[in-house]
């Protein structure tokens, strides 16, 4: 019998839970899921007998060793600065570790340890990244077999509202942590754009987008997603001369949302004392240059922002309601933390709304003198607010990556992700028969795809 432990019982956790505990029976597994919130782990073990919930604190030490030792494999899906706290334990017992997160250049320096102990730490094995490594990775190979030269690799996801569902300006909604959504993107992007270093520093960030379309779907804007150069030498890609990874949006997102870069609303560095003792007419004042008394709020800002008062970005900050007089709830509250509060109920999935995971790759190459394009596309809807699309592409690869290693058809050993035909092969495949299914195109430049 092996015993599998998932720590995290959140949002993007219960389609793997789920995979897990469907399976337990035929594969011989108990499956243990830890949270802090115990509830929430009880609510997704509940009705399944090899399932069990326990209340989990990563700061205690001496019981997360133990409860790592009583089980074979870890999946850890805490946010991602507590994964250290797993990993090391994980190494220091003895024990396999997949997580959805980034791996860190913390977490490479471990990668010879994990290998000489025989271990596994499978790090990026979800959905960005995860699924658009390993989709990727596989384009590439077929390519490169066929005798092609890589020109330019272009990657793009999104976790976006399904258009049936979708019923507010800014066509997106919460599918993820909704502090993360507001910090996303900070730091400098980095990529390369036909043989050059590019960076883009988070000031500038929304405002360099471009736009693609994918077929029965429309436009979608896309910019450039943390540091792209870094996967050059994991994907053995050290001389292709273009190479980007980014995030999808809907159209008209991007500018609206620089609206808040521009403001600092999305800083979370210090806290705005007495917050709730102001407006968000307050707010918006504070942060803007100087008031003129002979506009009004709105005309201020739109004039802050270089754009009209009738501009689509002013309809998105109006519908939120920053130009309502009503008081800031929270205490205190970082502006981040404040734009988070206004944007949940806002961007709350209803219990029947489907999310959409939306990916788009781009990937230039030369065979037997002719200049080609291919390019894949995945659309992905959810069931409803809990079933989500983004717990399923998040939670299903971690589910097939662990039923492959107890299985022992992995390996693989230190800290990897997912971009080795041992792994996206079986893992692509399964994902197929849950809908995760990629259209493929592949023309010579100059034919429309």
């Amino acid at each position: 019998m092996k015993k599998i432990l998932v720590l995290g019982a959140g949002k993007s956790a219960t389609s793997l839970i789920h995979y897990l505990l469907e399976r337990a029976d035929q594969e011989d597994w108990t499956i243990t899921v830890g949270d802090r919130d115990l509830s929430l782990a009880e609510h997704k073990v509940e009705g399944f007998e090899r399932g069990k919930a326990i209340r989990f604190d990563v700061d205690e030490e001496e019981r997360k060793e133990k409860l790592i030792a009583e089980h074979d494999i870890i999946v850890s899906l805490l946010p991602a600065f507590l994964h250290p706290k797993v990993s090391k334990a994980c190494l220091k017992i003895g024990r396999h570790i997949i997580t959805p997160s980034y791996v860190s250049a913390d977490d490479l320096a471990m990668s010879e340890d994990f290998a000489k102990a025989d271990l596994l730490f499978m790090g990026e094995m979800g959905l960005d990244p995860g699924i658009d490594h390993m989709s990727t990775l596989q384009i590439i190979h077929d390519i490169e077999n066929r005798g092609g030269n890589i020109t330019a690799v272009r990657s793009f996801t999104g976790g976006l509202i399904a258009p049936e569902s979708d019923n507010n300006p800014w066509n997106y909604k919460f599918t993820w942590s909704p502090i993360n959504v507001v910090l996303a993107g900070q730091g400098t992007a980095q990529y390369l754009k036909e043989g050059k270093r590019k960076y883009v520093p988070y000031n500038r960030l929304f405002s360099l987008y471009e736009t693609y379309s994918i077929p029965d779907y429309g436009a979608f804007e896309v910019y450039a997603n943390r540091d792209s150069i870094i996967y050059l030498d994991k994907y053995e890609l050290k001389n292709i001369p273009t190479f980007i990874r980014g995030t999808m949006r809907r159209e008209g997102f991007c500018d609206a949302w620089n609206a808040f870069v521009k403001l600092g609303l999305t800083d979370n560095g210090f806290p705005i004392v007495g917050s709730s003792k102001m407006t968000y007419n307050d707010l918006i004042e504070a942060f803007l240059p100087g008031k003129n008394p002979q506009l009004s709020l709105q005309q201020q800002l739109a004039e802050f922002l270089g754009i009209d008062e009738g501009h689509e970005t002013m309809k998105k900050l109006a519908w939120l309601g920053l130009f309502d007089n009503i008081q800031i709830p929270v205490e205190n509250g970082s502006p981040a933390m404040i734009l988070k509060d206004l944007l949940e109920p806002r961007w709350k999935l209803e219990p029947d709304d489907k999310d959409m995971i939306a990916m788009l790759h781009l990937i230039d190459y030369e065979l037997n003198g002719e200049a080609h394009r291919y390019k894949a596309t995945l659309v992905v809807k959810g069931q409803d607010a809990e079933n989500t699309a983004m717990s399923h592409t998040v939670g299903w690869p971690l589910g097939i990556m662990v039923r492959l290693l107890s299985q022992g058809k992995i390996k693989s050993r230190g800290v990897k992700i997912p971009i080795m035909p041992e792994v996206y092969e079986p893992v692509l495949k399964e994902l197929e028969s849950f809908g995760v299914v990629f259209t493929h195109q592949d023309a010579v430049v100059g034919f429309e795809i």
